[in-house]
């Protein structure tokens, strides 16, 4: 059988399989330390449906690890035996890549799965589902919930309450400091879950104007707009205050030269294009002038070709940088400016 025959074979083989389980099993077949350093460039979403998809590996036959090395690495190799006994794998994998802090909780909710307890079996849920969860409780309780998840997912959830709802809801986020170990339990207890580090538990730091800022930056355009219209209508120091932490598209232009330049790796053109289209002038330069020559006159000639294009599709794809943006500087590979940006010493 030629080279070539045996590599079609192998990527015949991996007909059927999705994406995300190709990842995982490249992963399973690096070894801890490697696939440890590739966690450490994924943003908690990617880590947690990554080792989700790992977690739940099963009868992976040595065609299809050698059909995955093929096709990511051009190279034919791989382990049998995946799947069988992983627990113990990703458990070391990620606390290696991600500290014992942060992966405590992450572990035990990839290797639970469905079987996590309170305000944690909420974050593996659909934000619809999660927003007729607390549609009945009362706002205090559904403040918390929305303060707790990650941010991206709570403004999901608060695009299925009413704009009335939603201003109480953020209105509740914004004042929240702490949050007293009853509550929490209350809050388990509702969810027919028990919290298992309640007891005895310090207050908990949750919500508060930064946090409200940040849900803020992944809701919709036309939502953002309508729900700090209405905070600032109750309190305008607080509405104020809440704008002035948003990182907005337009902050992309205080990022320094090297950040740029990092992101830009990061982005598609396609979705840049769509995005620099709504662009003001500085924005505009500070993105081409980052870009070599060849490339910058490239996207400037296709930004001038396109037609007209739909506010909405501008809006998304600035979200979709925005969200790359913010992943890149979680991971410490960028520094956001912005009027809420701290300064450095």
């Amino acid at each position: 059988m030629t080279e070539q025959n045996l590599a079609n074979d192998n990527r015949k083989a991996l007909d059927g399989v999705r994406k995300l389980d190709q990842a995982a099993i490249l992963l399973m077949t690096l070894g801890e330390s490697d696939a440890a350093e590739v966690l450490k460039h994924m943003g908690p979403k990617e880590v947690q449906r990554v080792g989700t998809a790992m977690s739940q590996l099963s009868d992976v036959t040595q065609e299809q690890v050698e059909g995955v090395v093929q096709l990511f690495l051009d190279e034919v190799g791989g382990r049998t035996s995946l799947g069988v006994g992983s627990d113990e794998y990703i458990r070391a994998m990620l606390t290696q890549a991600l500290g014992a802090d942060k992966a405590t909780g992450l572990i035990d909710r990839i290797l639970l799965g469905g079987n996590t307890t309170g305000l944690d079996t909420l974050k593996w849920m659909e934000p619809r589902s999660v927003a007729d969860i607390i549609r009945n409780e009362h706002p205090q309780i559904q403040a918390i919930v929305i303060a707790y998840l990650d941010g991206e997912q709570s403004a999901e959830i608060l695009q299925h309450f009413n704009e009335k709802v939603r201003l109480d809801i953020m209105m509740r986020v914004a004042s929240l400091d702490t949050v007293q170990p009853a509550a929490l339990q209350e809050l388990n207890d509702i969810l027919e879950k028990q919290f298992a580090s309640s007891a005895g538990a310090q207050q908990q730091a949750l919500g508060g104007v930064k946090r409200a800022a940040e849900i803020m930056n992944f809701l919709d355009s036309s939502i953002e707009t309508e729900l700090l219209d209405g905070i600032k209508d109750i309190d305008e120091d607080l509405g104020t205050e809440i704008e002035e932490l948003m990182f907005v598209f337009e902050n992309l232009v205080d990022i320094d030269d090297r950040g740029i330049q990092s992101l830009l790796r990061e982005i598609n053109t396609d979705l840049l294009k769509v995005a620099l289209r709504g662009a003001d002038n500085r924005l505009m330069e500070k993105v081409l002038g980052n870009m070599s020559k060849r490339a910058s006159e490239l996207l400037r000639d296709d930004i001038e070709a396109m037609g007209p294009v739909r506010v909405s599709d501008v809006e998304a794809a600035q979200k979709e940088i925005l969200t790359i943006a913010r992943r890149m500087a979680d991971a410490g590979d960028l520094i956001l400016g912005g009027a809420g940006s701290e300064s450095l010493v």
